[in-house]
């Protein structure tokens, strides 16, 4: 009698069970469907956030200014330096960089005791200063393969997605053989450029085609306006400059100075690495952003098909600048 009495009740048991897991298992199937087929929101969602990550994953940063170190008063330079320490990337160091001859002697005891401590990440341009010595020859010397090839000063490297050209803007100088149409620069540039009909590209040199500057023989330099031609038939999206000591951002032009939103270049002028202070005359056309009382270095975050600029002011001073913009050649990415 208890045996059959027992049997009953694993009967029972097991019935119970089965009931159970019966009742369950709808539930544990569109538990499972959730799980792997997310509802269309998230999965789009998810898509945007891989993209994105991935445009994060393949950003690089340049950062950097132009019109540095000053033998006499070093303390602009440091301040600036003190910028560039926190900021991991690519320095770019827009010509001018050790006053007042760019001697060997200047470069070591100046601009060495400032930005010397990023050379090894430093790609350079040719300041006017750099060819008190007519061959700039303490400049070469200084930093060798890094500044292209000797007695030419300008070259190419990649950051990532973009293609960064290094001018010399020093069209005066005889070993140089001018920036006119057929120039030995010109016609490097236009090759250069030729090779790279997809990528992002920011190109920089010490002088600048247009300036807000008071002496416009100092500011302005027409003479570059070959060398913007071809960068504009590129679709070149960034040209960063020095020489006038001062900050200024203008809106995307032309080479003719008119405002072109579709296709034209972003010009920043940023000679405030820590040499001196220029005043800024009357706005130029197209004109957005000037300061002139303010060392500091400008950041760029250079991501595929876009970038992010910053303008970073030294210690004590509160100027700022950012902004985004889209490059032009960049193919439209699928998800």
């Amino acid at each position: 009698m208890l045996g059959y009495t027992a049997n009953i009740r694993w009967l029972r048991d097991k019935l119970i069970a089965g009931l159970l897991l019966l009742a369950l298992l709808p539930r544990l199937e569109t538990q499972a469907q959730s799980e792997r087929t997310p509802e269309t929101g998230t999965s789009n969602q998810t898509r945007a956030e891989r993209k994105e990550r991935r445009r994060a994953e393949r950003a690089f940063v340049l950062v950097g200014a132009g019109d540095i170190a000053g033998c006499q008063n070093l303390e602009g330079a440091r301040a600036t330096a003190k910028l560039i320490e926190q900021i991991p990337g690519t320095v770019f160091a827009a010509g001018d960089l050790a006053y007042e001859k760019g001697s060997a002697e200047e470069f070591k005891n100046c601009y060495d005791q400032a930005w010397g401590r990023f050379k090894d990440r430093t790609r350079p341009a040719l300041g006017n200063h750099e060819y008190v010595d007519p061959t700039a020859s303490a400049y070469f010397q200084y930093w060798g393969a890094q500044a292209g090839p000797r007695g030419k000063g300008y070259y190419s490297y990649e950051l990532g997605d973009w293609h960064i050209v290094v001018l010399n803007t020093n069209c005066y100088v005889k070993e140089l053989g001018g920036c006119g149409t057929g120039s030995p620069q010109e016609t490097w540039l236009k090759e250069d450029l030729a090779k790279r009909p997809t990528a992002c590209i920011l190109a920089y040199g010490h002088h600048a085609l247009f300036s807000s500057g008071v002496f416009k023989k100092h500011a302005v330099h027409p003479e570059l306006k070959q060398l913007w031609e071809d960068l504009y038939a590129a679709h070149v999206d960034v040209v960063l400059a020095g020489h006038e000591h001062s900050y200024e951002r203008f809106a995307l032009q032309d080479p003719e100075g008119k405002s072109d939103p579709a296709n034209g270049i972003r010009e920043i002028v940023v000679g405030t690495g820590g040499r001196s202070h220029d005043l800024l005359g009357f706005a130029e056309a197209n004109s957005e952003v000037r300061e002139w009382d303010t060392f500091g270095v400008l950041k760029l975050t250079l991501s595929p098909g876009k970038y992010a600029w910053e303008f970073l002011p030294e210690e004590g001073k509160n100027f700022h600048d950012v902004g985004t913009g889209a490059c032009h050649n960049y193919p439209i990415e699928s998800d």
